[in-house]
């Protein structure tokens, strides 16, 4: 593995999950020194690639990348303030959601994302 990855890989590792590429640069390049953020995001995309990374899109946030794989688990997203967190599957085995109709498919994953309000925003509603 090159420094580059590795610097990628250990910054999602070290600095917690679900973090954003920004953040992913700006720990990677404490790590290694000199790193162009698009070299960031070529190793993000090839340690998502190779199932070493996953990679979750809530709907109008950054991506964030976790080291958590092939297990899954879903998320629960703050509305305020985007703090992100692992739940797990909601009922059953995986892929934990079945549909009511497969067309076809031969299903092996469900993403699902619940919305709300962590407990701090809760308790602080005028930020």
């Amino acid at each position: 593995m090159t420094a580059p990855r590795l610097a990628v890989l250990d910054a999602v590792a070290d600095e917690g999950s679900h973090q954003d590429a920004e953040a992913i640069v700006a720990a990677a390049r404490r790590r290694l020194g000199s790193l162009s953020r698009q070299a960031v995001y070529d190793n993000l995309n090839a340690l998502v690639a190779a199932g070493i990374l996953r990679r979750i899109e809530p709907a109008g946030l950054p991506a964030l990348y976790e080291t958590r794989v092939g297990d899954n688990h879903h998320h629960l997203v703050c509305r305020r303030c985007h703090l992100t967190v692992d739940i797990e599957c909601a009922v059953g085995a995986a892929p934990c959601l079945q549909p009511s109709h497969d067309h076809g498919f031969a299903i092996d994953e469900a993403e699902v994302l619940y919305w709300g309000l962590c407990p701090s925003c809760q308790h602080n509603p005028s930020e």
